[in-house]
């Protein structure tokens, strides 16, 4: 395979060197980058996220990546979220009781986990469907999380003749949460692939593997 040209979105989120290192022991060649040529001629584009909901999309709208997000997805150009990453892809989180509207990709709330012990932090296995690309060879796998809040509930009833819905892939932790999201140019997920070992780098690997 082909070095795939990936930018990983600089925009102060914590975990960008390991996602750096990640993309690049599976043969990827990163840039590390938020300018516009960078993020929109990528052959993908990762967006990592850390922290608070607000923060990241903060963060986010202040290097301008909503809108070039924006055109990657209605340009069919593939982009990965993870972790904080995914959730801002849905219509709003509330943390402390505070709303923040998100990008709106997808219908659904992140709230609090509803757990006995949060932060849900360390490895679970996931229930990917059918098909799934991301997850192709690696169903079975473990999964590094570190996260207190989630998507508890899918409710996507927008049906087209032409779309696929998306694939949606769950975990447990106090109660199913979603832990992965394949739709189209489209992917994110909850938990840090950069951080899971083996299995990790094999999802990047599928990843790259629809690019281009």
């Amino acid at each position: 395979m082909s070095n795939r040209r990936v930018t990983v979105l600089d925009y102060g989120s914590g975990n960008i060197h390991s996602a750096v290192r990640a993309l690049e022991r599976v043969g990827a060649d990163v840039t590390l980058s938020s300018k516009s040529a960078d993020v929109l001629n990528a052959d993908g584009l990762l967006v990592p996220g850390v922290g608070a909901f607000a923060a990241v999309m903060q963060g986010l709208k202040d290097v301008d990546a909503l809108r070039m997000i924006g055109r990657r997805v209605a340009g069919g150009r593939p982009v990965l979220g993870i972790c904080v990453g995914l959730q801002v892809l849905f219509e709003e989180g509330v943390e402390h009781g505070v709303r923040t509207e998100g990008m709106g990709e997808w219908p659904g709330v992140v709230e609090r986990l509803a757990a006995e012990v949060v932060p849900h932090m360390g490895w679970n296995t996931v229930e990917a469907p059918a098909g799934s690309n991301l997850f192709k060879g690696i169903e079975d796998e473990r999964f590094y999380f570190v996260h207190s809040y989630g998507v508890q509930k899918w409710d996507f009833d927008v049906t087209q003749p032409a779309m696929n819905p998306p694939q949606v892939t769950w975990a447990n932790h106090g109660g199913p949460f979603v832990a992965a999201v394949e739709n189209g140019p489209l992917s994110a997920t909850q938990f840090h692939p950069e951080k899971s070992g083996d299995a990790g780098a094999a999802l990047l690997e599928n990843w790259l593997k629809g690019l281009g």
